[in-house]
């Protein structure tokens, strides 16, 4: 290697920004102007996590690397971090494609740490000048810790420099810390600095915005009448909270004008050209849009659509490599989708040779028996000959991936008599629209089989009038329609499968537990015999709600998470709404557990699935969305979802049985919430056919229970006490064979707030206490949230003498209560629950004589009790009692 006194790098093909310098010529004046710290603008989103985040992995002796496509605000991040931690010392360069000379690099080194440019003896290598550069710095006594950043790292390819900046960061003198800000990957190994626990690397998914912080992001152009809920969050799904084109369109929102879509609002265009397309060459470009074309795409894939595209490209690895935002598939192996807004772009407009690529594609998954995404290209080829073989050949395996969306589209355009010719075309739609909650469009085909197709298709009739008959919530029926097909025979292995599924979701609902998991055993075998990890997740998902009706929230969460990784096992695995569902449920148990961080998080990923696959779960998605925002007070927003998934199960022509109580029952518990009585007595009264039919819904098993304690809560806000009693008794009534245990909560919530006022405060308190122990057992909290409004005074009350722990604490969040106050001395002997009564009332400030009448006792009795307060307070008085009582937290 050449020494440092020569002047040029190890490899002068890199050496073109040196060219007519001499030895020692490289001016510090020149390069001092990149060494400053940039602004940021004014009105960039606090994130206070993430400086969180960046300050902590930038210890001294550390290094952080932040490595994302641009536009994902690396600068910005590292700026606010920075300043929000003022005991350190910034050391910024702003590299550029000239420091990829050695020479340069050591000097505009020298230059940010502020020492002189001393040379080793002899001239020496470039490696020797680092060494001598890192002496020195560690020699200098630091009052403050220094952090160096080095912004635009992309930009240095020389191996040489590589070469140096491992040789920097694996010998940080002490106080020193390194930040790298990149598009790529850095150029050098970095795992022996991960294993010691000295690097750390945030990625894309750490700087995208979060929902949350999109709406923040925009909450001033919100309040303005700029935009509006519904526009923001169509804005995170379309940019996954990509911070740049977010920002540039927010400017364009404040400059007024025409408003257009995102990807064809000028200055995110420009944004996406400088960025994305200025880098690449014209076949590589061609190559991103043909790969814009896809879901998701694989370079094995690419090349068997390559030949449709004029030129050899480049393949998706390769674009991810380049620092293209891409994203990898999670378990799929080197499958990868782009940005759904670069995504967009790049398909406008439609690049010549689509169809031929569509059905290049078809074919590609057809082979793999990957038949939902076969059928959904052919779909996109607009090839109606070729959907129709795939779909009457493939069928039950075909339903098990159920693309509603791609089957309905086609359904459309089908030939009214291609249906009628064809049985198994036929039993196909009716699944298809039975998945997609059109029970009455299903049924309509199951009508006028002639005898022979009759006959030969019984056992599949049967399976799936048992599958309406369940998702309409007609939980006996459905069982026997499910025995009837089961006892026919000769159904395909899938076919079983989903009728087994079925039998266990009856009987969860049912309340009969143990028969369900029998039914589900015999579900996971047939998974197994399918081999499919699909028919998996679909087995796995039918045990996860058997043990969420039991209340099992952590063997819930436990199943479901084994079931996601169990399905990412399978390389090159088409989306499959078995997944989906599991990812729903997590999503319910982390609702019920009240971590709405992790809920959110997961929640904007598979919302997303379910929509793009019409699948009927995205009502349970949206259900949710409305219980976090209602939980966090955001009312507007709770019944902005409400309306969002109102007009989404029309358009998809859900039918009303399935939606409309849901919906209902949400609006009826925000309007209690608010305190609007009437609003919430007209939705209840709506409810009220659905609360006689007794239907369990598949998705919302606790419906009908839940709609009932909506009635007792209706009657407590109108002040009808003993109304709501006797409709809280007739739910306990109605499930004498077993309630499920998250409305045994909700129930003995409701309870414990009508005992305070029909046998006072001692109780009620014993009640809440009891139903607080059962609900810690889980950490079930979703029944506190939602009976805030009625809980609330009770839990003032309570709060105190609940049992310390992380779920007490949890709730003492939620209502904003007080911790608990270390205890005083015990009690010798405690106060019994009517001493306590009298207490309560003495602090009143009621004379014995109105103590007595109050509690239809003697005045005797009153007087025995007092005296009795007072010999175990250990007090003389009244006034000392109440004093010594509150120390004691007995009121």
């Amino acid at each position: 290697m050449k020494s440092f006194k020569e002047g040029c790098a190890a490899n002068d093909e890199f050496q073109t920004a040196n060219s007519g310098l001499q030895s020692g010529e490289l001016v510090r004046d020149l390069m001092e102007h990149r060494l400053r710290v940039p602004s940021v603008p004014g009105d960039t989103l606090a994130r206070p996590n993430l400086d969180r985040i960046i300050c902590q992995a930038l210890q001294p002796g550390r290094l952080l690397q932040l490595e994302a496509p641009g536009g994902y605000g690396k600068t910005h991040a590292l700026v606010s971090a920075l300043a929000s931690a003022p005991d350190v010392n910034v050391r910024w360069i702003s590299l550029n494609a000239g420091d990829n000379a050695p020479s340069r690099l050591l000097s505009i080194l020298a230059i940010a740490l502020g020492l002189a440019e001393v040379l080793p003896p002899n001239g020496g290598t470039f490696e020797d000048h680092m060494t001598m550069l890192l002496v020195n710095r560690g020699r200098q006594a630091r009052e403050a810790r220094e952090v160096l950043v080095l912004d635009n790292v992309h930009y240095l390819t020389n191996p040489a420099v590589s070469g140096l900046l491992h040789q920097l960061v694996t010998h940080l003198p002490s106080g020193l810390s390194v930040a790298m800000a990149s598009r790529l990957s850095v150029p050098f190994e970095s795992h022996t600095l991960e294993l010691n626990g000295n690097n750390t690397r945030l990625g894309p998914d750490t700087l995208e915005f979060s929902r949350s912080e999109t709406f923040e992001f925009f909450a001033k152009a919100r309040s303005d009448s700029l935009i509006t809920s519904v526009a923001i969050d169509h804005l995170f799904g379309l940019t996954e909270g990509w911070p740049t084109p977010l920002a540039l369109y927010r400017r364009e929102l404040k400059q007024g004008g025409e408003r257009r879509a995102l990807h064809e609002t000028p200055s995110v265009e420009r944004f996406l050209k400088d960025c994305i397309a200025a880098q690449l060459g014209s076949a590589q470009l061609k190559s991103l849009r043909a790969i814009a074309e896809m879901d998701s795409c694989s370079d094995e894939l690419f090349f068997a659509i390559e030949p449709s595209v004029s030129e050899s490209g480049m393949p998706p690895s390769e674009a991810a490599d380049r620092g293209l935002p891409l994203k990898p598939v999670p378990g799929r192996g080197r499958w990868y989708r782009l940005n759904p807004l670069l995504q967009a772009w790049l398909q406008t407009p439609v690049m010549g040779g689509y169809i031929t690529r569509m059905l290049m594609a078809s074919r590609w998954f057809e082979q793999r028996q990957q038949f939902p995404e076969a059928l959904k290209y052919a779909v996109l080829a607009g090839d109606s000959d070729e959907v129709v073989r795939i779909a009457s050949e493939s069928t039950e395996a075909l339903l098990l991936g159920q693309d509603t969306a791609s089957l309905l589209s086609l359904r459309k355009n089908l030939p009214a008599e291609l249906l009628e010719r064809s049985a198994r075309l036929r039993i196909v739609y009716g699944w298809v629209h039975a998945i997609g909650g059109q029970f009455q469009q299903a049924k309509q085909l199951l009508e006028d089989f002639n005898d022979r197709d009759r006959k030969e298709h019984e056992a599949r009739i049967y399976a799936l009038k048992a599958f309406i008959l369940r998702g309409e919530g007609f939980v006996q029926p459905a069982l026997a329609m499910a025995e009837k097909a089961l006892a026919k025979g000769g159904m395909s292995t899938q076919a079983q499968l989903v009728t087994q599924i079925v039998r266990s979701s009856a009987l969860c609902a049912a309340g009969c537990f143990q028969e369900a998991r029998d039914a589900n055993r015999i579900a996971s075998k047939l998974a197994r015999e399918a081999g499919d990890s699909g028919s998996e997740a679909l087995a796995v998902y039918a045990h996860a709600r058997i043990e969420l009706g039991k209340g099992a929230l952590r063997h819930a969460e436990q199943l479901l998470r084994t079931g996601l990784d169990t399905a990412m096992q399978e390389l090159s695995r088409p989306a499959r709404i078995g997944e989906t569902r599991l990812q729903l449920n997590l999503v319910l148990v982390l609702w019920h557990q009240g971590r709405l961080t992790e809920a959110d998080r997961l929640l904007v990923n598979c919302a997303r699935h379910a929509e793009q696959t019409r699948d009927l779960g995205l009502l349970l998605a949206m259900a949710l969305r409305v219980l976090m925002c209602r939980a966090q007070g955001r009312m507007d927003d709770a019944f902005v979802w409400i309306g969002r998934a109102e007009r989404t199960m029309h358009t998809w022509q859900v039918d009303e049985s399935l939606y409309l109580p849901v919906l209902e029952a949400l609006k009826a518990s925000c309007w209690l919430a608010q305190g609007q009585q009437e609003s919430a007595m007209q939705a209840i009264a709506k409810l009220e056919p659905y609360r006689k039919g007794g239907c369990v819904p598949e998705l919302f098993p606790m419906m009908p229970g839940l709609l009932d304690c909506l009635q007792v809560r209706a009657d407590m806000a109108n002040g009808d006490l003993v109304r709501a009693r006797e409709h809280l008794d007739a739910v306990s009534e109605k499930y004498e064979g077993g309630m499920p245990w998250g409305l045994q909560l909700h129930a003995g919530l409701l309870d414990a707030v009508l005992l305070e006022a029909e046998k006072g405060l001692p109780a009620a308190r014993k009640r809440l206490e009891s139903v607080v122990a059962q609900a810690s057992r889980e950490h079930f909290i979703s029944p506190f949230a939602e009976l805030m409004k009625e809980l609330g005074p009770l839990m003032d009350k309570c709060y105190r003498h609940l049992d310390n722990g992380d779920f007490t604490a949890a709730l003492g969040r939620l209502f904003g209560c007080e911790p608990v106050a270390p205890a005083a001395d015990p009690l010798a002997e405690p106060i019994s629950d009517r001493e306590q009564g009298v207490l309560e009332l003495i602090a009143q400030g009621l004379s014995n004589q109105e103590i007595a009448d109050k509690l239809h006792i003697s005045l005797h009795t009153v007087k025995t009790h007092a005296r009795r307060i007072n010999a175990k307070l250990d007090v003389k008085s009244r006034t000392q009692a109440i004093v010594r009582a509150r120390e004691l937290g007995l009121l």
